[in-house]
């Protein structure tokens, strides 16, 4: 399946407590980037009409629509999947899943070492190893205690960005909290290394199995700590 960059795009990013939105048409983008809470679901279809009108088009006219495909929070993943499934399906529009992490990293663009790493909740943190400049994933997706994360071997460090930077339990690396827009989700999208699919074939990136902790499994935890 081919997505057309000639048309209109359009990204979703509710992988995070924010709504994030990107439309580019005719060397324009038009962004919705504020913070959403539970609101996501709410808000998500007529945000994306007011950047429709904006841009003076309708869902028929998109080329293709990339989501945030994850690691990142369930219930938001799951919103924005749903919502670009939902509006490619009557026009067969090429959906494109961008990982989160990888979103994340390529705020570093041209870096041969980069840790992206994401809140994931329960104690841990989403995190991989990229080389920005090669275009290369230097490690597999992972989930786990952020001061047990270590460099691939023979590799330094050269830069770590993501909102686990802003936890009191950090990375044991020297990291900026920024984290990515659906804007950058849709460059990334553009340089075609993201394969386009249906929408009956899009799928969400889950590297933690259990999304949630018994409260038995919650006292353990905070006695473990």
């Amino acid at each position: 399946m081919q997505a057309d960059f000639n048309c209109p795009v359009l990204a979703i990013d509710t992988s995070t407590s924010y709504l994030s939105l990107s439309l580019r048409h005719n060397g324009k983008t038009y962004t919705y980037h504020e913070p959403a809470g539970t609101r996501q679901s709410e808000l998500v279809l007529p945000q994306i009409g007011v950047l429709f009108a904006k841009a003076h088009i309708t869902t028929a006219d998109l080329g293709a629509i990339i989501y945030a495909q994850g690691p990142g929070a369930f219930t938001g993943l799951r919103i924005g999947a749903g919502i670009a499934q939902g509006l490619s399906t009557p026009f067969a529009t090429p959906l494109i899943g961008v990982p989160c992490l990888d979103a994340v990293a390529y705020q570093k663009p041209e870096r041969p070492c980069v840790l992206a790493a994401t809140d994931a909740r329960m104690g841990e943190v989403f995190y991989a190893w990229f080389d920005t400049a090669n275009h290369r994933r230097l490690s597999g997706y992972q989930v786990g205690k952020a001061a047990e994360i270590t460099a691939p071997e023979g590799m330094v460090c050269s830069d770590s960005i993501g909102n686990a930077f802003a936890l009191a339990d950090k990375p044991p690396f020297d990291g900026e909290a920024n984290m990515p827009t659906a804007a950058d989700y849709l460059n990334l999208a553009a340089s075609g290394r993201y394969p386009a699919t249906d929408a009956a074939h899009a799928e969400l990136l889950y590297i933690r199995n259990k999304i949630a902790l018994t409260a038995k499994e919650q006292a353990e935890r905070k006695g473990n700590t």
